[in-house]
């Protein structure tokens, strides 16, 4: 039998075999939500935002998706299918480009690597739960904890202070991250620099008591791969 590191690896080569690399500017979007789903995406290189716009005009943002992340994958096996969400670039980068129907194809032939994909997805799938238990069972506040957390797990520095966010965050994106308005964000992070439970300068952020945050939305401690913002 083959080892999941071995499946795991050709699944990587798999996808490496893209038809062509394309280079994608800040602020333009590879797809959007409704467009014929004919392509998946391989960040090279960037960030790209995975969101849904809800009817009020809000935005919720899902995933901050790096290098080496899949993007499209909702529309595999799909009959005519449509990408349910927006990718819009966040950082400027490069991403490689797989046709959907040979990569079916290709994913048909080979249970195995069709198994590790299925896998993959499983895991975005449990990521975008634990999001929305959040969001359900404590509200706004809920949200903006648990985004919070999950900042400190993709992008946190120890320092003497506290766990910094080693990335520039603005109070709309934090919100979008919520699915809430900048206003409600602005009013909670002042709560919780009166509280000192965090501090904010140049827009980075330093949690000084994680575990307030934790306790608040009655934390399972997930595994950091499940509990990220990628």
């Amino acid at each position: 039998m083959q080892s999941n590191i071995e499946i795991a690896e050709k699944l990587n080569v798999l996808l490496q075999a893209s038809h062509y690399n394309k280079k994608v500017e800040k602020g333009s979007f590879l797809y959007q939500e409704g467009m014929t789903a004919n392509e998946l995406f391989i960040v090279q290189s960037g960030l790209i935002q995975i969101s849904k716009i809800v009817p009020d005009g809000r935005e919720l943002t899902l995933r901050m998706c790096g290098e080496g992340d899949l993007i499209g994958e909702l529309s595999l096996f799909c009959p005519s299918p449509k990408y349910m969400l927006n990718a819009k670039v966040i950082e400027s980068g490069v991403v490689a480009i797989i046709n959907k129907e040979e990569l079916e194809e290709k994913l048909n032939q080979d249970h195995s690597l069709a198994l590790e994909l299925m896998k993959w997805i499983s895991l975005q799938y449990r990521k975008s739960q634990t999001k929305f238990r959040d969001l359900v069972l404590h509200g706004k506040k809920g949200a903006l904890y648990s985004t919070l957390i999950r900042l400190t797990n993709s992008y946190g520095i120890e320092t003497e202070n506290g766990i910094m966010i080693n990335t520039p965050l603005t109070n709309q994106e934090l919100a979008n991250f919520c699915g809430t308005s900048r206003e409600v964000v602005n009013r909670m992070l002042g709560d919780l620099r009166k509280n000192e439970i965090l501090s904010i300068e140049k827009g980075m952020i330093t949690i000084h008591d994680l575990s307030f945050l934790k306790n608040s939305i009655d934390c399972e401690s997930c595994p950091v791969n499940i509990c990220n913002i990628e």
